[in-house]
């Protein structure tokens, strides 16, 4: 009886089969923000931005109305990776951190709760990475 050297096909979809089973998917998960020093007014609103999209229009938000004290709000599908959150209380309800002279007149913070001394933050101040579902940030107001 003769042997063959050549796997055969059902072997190599075996082995095929066997490398994307072990293949780690990076999927979305959910990024809860737990927030506190929160007054109560209007809308707290949530950002998780990438290195692009930081201190800009980002992707992934979300916003709950304000209740004093401490607040979770979640974003949800924000894939694996390198990411900064930004939370600020609108207190005006009128859509955007407000400023005077360029800081910020309402109440904000960022993830690994930094606080910019002098101009704005970093990506590489805030960022943070997301991997785990969920990702929970702990996030005080200033």
């Amino acid at each position: 009886m003769m042997f063959s050297t050549r796997p055969s096909l059902r072997h190599l979809l075996t082995a095929a089969a066997l490398c994307v089973a072990s293949l780690q998917v990076a999927v979305a998960a959910t990024v809860e923000v737990k927030v506190t020093n929160v007054v109560g007014k209007g809308q707290l609103k949530v950002a998780v931005c990438d290195r692009a999209t930081f201190l800009k229009q980002c992707v992934h938000t979300a916003s709950a109305p304000s209740t004093a004290g401490a607040m979770t709000v979640s974003v949800k599908d924000v894939p694996a990776g390198t990411w900064a959150v930004l939370v600020y209380e609108d207190a005006n309800d009128n859509g955007k951190l407000d400023r005077t002279l360029g800081i910020p007149s309402e109440d904000y913070g960022l993830s690994r709760n930094f606080v910019p001394r002098f101009g704005p933050p970093s990506f590489d101040d805030a960022s943070i990475e997301v991997k785990d579902d969920p990702t929970v940030v702990s996030i005080k107001l200033h």
